[in-house]
């Protein structure tokens, strides 16, 4: 069972910036495929990015690529995202998620979640 556990949310302003970061309890981790995705109110789960266990791979949807980086740290269970240019739109709850797979792009490829962070950009 692996832990996620993100942190990095907050409110900014529109063109600012943040780094989201997650940490997995998992010692295996850099066997996993990690995501991040992102859920507005009153809409779906959405996929953010993606990147392989090694960080070989990267992907991203096409609403954030270009301003967002997704990396990871695997002596340090740690996955991140940076966000630049953030937008109104980019308002949500941010997870990150664990894929069994060594790299996923499908929310339902992924086993395990963190809890969330808010992210909020004011126009």
């Amino acid at each position: 069972q692996v832990q996620l556990v993100e942190s990095g949310g907050g409110l900014v302003q529109a063109g600012g910036s943040l780094r989201l970061s997650c940490a997995a309890s998992e010692r295996t981790f850099s066997s996993y495929g990690m995501g991040w995705f992102r859920q507005a109110p009153g809409k779906e789960r959405e996929f953010v990015a993606a990147i392989s266990w090694s960080g070989g791979n990267t992907g991203y949807a096409d609403s954030v690529k270009g301003r967002f980086t997704i990396s990871r740290d695997n002596a340090k269970n740690t996955v991140y995202l940076r966000m630049n240019s953030l937008k109104p739109e980019d308002t949500a709850v941010y997870y990150c998620a664990a894929a069994r797979s060594p790299y996923a792009v499908r929310i339902d490829e992924y086993a395990f979640w963190g809890q969330g962070t808010q992210v909020t950009v004011s126009s």
